[in-house]
């Protein structure tokens, strides 16, 4: 009886012990389904919120959020690829502050094992990332990081970029659902990256349209080529978010451009600058006559003379005004450091508003030629006349009163009637004079301020070892009168052979300017200063040709050494 009730008791513990272990999985299964749910939930709600945004930048940060939420990492990244395809152009993070990117230094550019992802671009899981061999270490400051799950991005069948996660929060590594999980937002994110795109597209189609309209309203409008032009840069400059814009035209007769307008940061530092078309961004793409960009202005500058003008600048393109033989100017547009590259996409539009550049100038020249003629029209109206009624009338009353000079007894009368014979005379001689002037054509640009200038400086180089900077603010061609022209010329030839002679020195500036009261002259060099001994022949005839003017010259030696000359003389005399 006692063996026949446990044997019940013991068939009645193991069904139940079987029913708790089945209850068990079913439990564990349920919470594996429910964790399913949960992160298909996530994951859809990862995919919508990152199809929401049009804004590029606010995408790709998106992207970067719900990725590290999706695998729960404690550090996320996206890095885009290039347009090299080798290296990395931008970089997104989540999980390290501002300070702690400052200390650790500039963004990775794809070596070590995101070099590895560039090169072979499928998922990457790895336990611990030192022992991968494409893995060199972290830079100083760098937060400590061993598990890594990356998945690469594709937009339209080009892989855009990577998504980096490391570090999970509950210390566990990533597995393969979490590679699958990122795998499908990687594909989510090639849509919104791609629709993005467009949409950004589309925004600077307009932009460029509503840019170009503005700027044949004004054409059609007749206003004057200063403000086309500046218009031009300053709507380049907008639309590509340029830190600087800069338009330079060349020099006739001379084998140089000068800088017309400067627009954004560290423009006065351009403004009226000489350039040689041999040198610079703009000199190579004025010499091809086509679109030159650079990826790091301020590297190209430091090779060049002059002192540096791009500090802090990185990507910069230079486009031509006009084409093939008829290219009239250039188009500078400079980015900050850091910034990315400009595209094939953006170097279009530029061109065709460089292109209009070219019909603004085309349009000025052609008003100036009409106001010219017109002008000389007049002038040649105005002489006409004066020839063919002043002066006939004239010497018809002298022949009048000559012959009436015979019939006059009074000696005094006789005198008087023949002093207003002389008198006609040379009166007639004087019309005649004012005829010639009218009729007379200017000598044209070979007598132009600026180019005399631009040649005296070229023609120093040889003698000096160096290429002075030069620079030309004002209106110097129409505000100079021919001959202050003379003298700003030769003292500028006498204070550079002065250099040459005298100064020891390896770099000199120029600077002519006027506001059309004054014109100034300014000379510098770095040399050994004025001599001891009392002023030179040369500086007594700078003095003087100032004096006969009614100007001055000054000189002075900073404290940092050389020599600085400013002559100076009045322009409305």
């Amino acid at each position: 009886m006692g063996s026949s009730e446990g044997s019940r008791q013991a068939r009645v513990r193991l069904p139940q012990l079987r029913l708790d272990e089945l209850l068990e999985e079913l439990q564990a299964r349920l919470d594996a389904a429910r964790g399913t749910r949960d992160r298909v939930h996530s994951l859809l709600e990862a995919v919508l919120s990152v199809g929401r945004e049009l804004h590029l930048e606010q995408a790709l940060h998106s992207i970067v959020e719900a990725a590290a939420v999706l695998v729960d990492a404690r550090y996320a990244a996206l890095g885009v690829i290039g347009p090299d395809g080798k290296r990395l152009s931008a970089f997104h993070t989540i999980g390290v502050g501002e300070e702690q990117i400052a200390e650790i230094g500039p963004y990775p550019e794809g070596h070590g094992i995101l070099g590895e992802l560039i090169r072979h671009p499928e998922p990457l899981r790895l336990a611990r990332l030192c022992e991968h061999p494409s893995s060199y270490g972290f830079p100083p400051h760098h937060p400590p990081m061993e598990t890594f799950l990356g998945v690469p991005i594709r937009v339209r069948e080009q892989v855009f970029g990577h998504l980096y996660l490391t570090e999970k929060r509950d210390g566990e590594q990533f597995d393969e659902e979490d590679e699958s999980v990122l795998s499908t937002l990687a594909v989510a994110a090639g849509v919104a990256i791609d629709n993005a795109r467009l949409y950004e597209e589309s925004r600077l189609r307009e932009r460029w349209l509503q840019a170009s309209a503005e700027i044949t309203h004004r054409l059609m409008s007749g206003s004057d080529r200063g403000e086309i032009l500046g218009l031009i840069a300053e709507r380049a400059r907008e639309i590509t978010s340029a830190t600087l814009a800069v338009v330079a035209v060349p020099v006739e007769n001379t084998d140089s451009l000068t800088v017309e307008l400067a627009l954004g940061e560290g423009a006065q530092a351009h403004r009226g600058l000489v350039l040689p078309v041999e040198e610079g961004l703009i000199g190579r793409a004025f010499a091809r006559a086509e679109a030159v960009a650079s990826a790091d202005i301020s590297a190209e500058e430091r090779a060049g003379s002059g002192p540096p003008r791009f500090t802090g600048m990185g990507p910069a393109i230079a486009v031509p005004i006009g084409t093939g033989e008829g290219v009239r100017g250039m188009v500078l547009l400079v980015r900050e450091a850091g910034r990315t590259v400009f595209t094939e996409k953006e170097t279009e539009p530029l061109r065709g508003f460089a292109a209009q550049a070219a019909v603004a100038m085309e349009l000025a020249e052609r008003r100036q030629d009409a106001e010219e003629i017109a002008v000389l029209k007049d002038r040649d109206r105005i002489a006409r006349d004066l020839h063919d009624l002043a002066i006939q009338r004239l010497f018809a009353t002298g022949m009048t009163l000559q012959s009436a000079g015979r019939f006059i007894v009074h000696a005094q009368a006789s005198e008087r009637v023949a002093r207003a014979v002389d008198d006609l005379d040379e009166t007639i001689k004087i019309i005649r004079s004012t005829i010639f002037g009218l009729r007379a054509r200017e000598e044209g640009v070979s007598r132009a301020l600026r180019a005399r200038v631009v040649r005296v400086v070229e023609e120093a180089v040889p003698v000096l070892g160096f290429a002075p900077s030069l620079r030309m603010e004002g209106l110097v061609d129409t505000q100079v009168p021919g001959e202050t022209a003379d003298h700003v010329v030769a003292v500028l030839s006498e204070a550079l052979t002065n250099i040459a002679r005298h100064a020891r020195a390896d770099r000199a500036a120029v600077v002519l300017e006027t506001d059309g009261r004054e014109v100034r002259l300014t000379v510098s060099d770095n040399g050994v200063g004025l001599p001891a001994g009392g002023r030179r022949s040369g500086l007594r005839n700078m003095a003087e040709r100032a004096g006969q003017l009614g100007g001055e010259l000054d000189l002075s030696s900073p404290q940092e050494g050389g020599t600085t000359v400013v002559w100076w003389a009045p322009v409305g005399r």
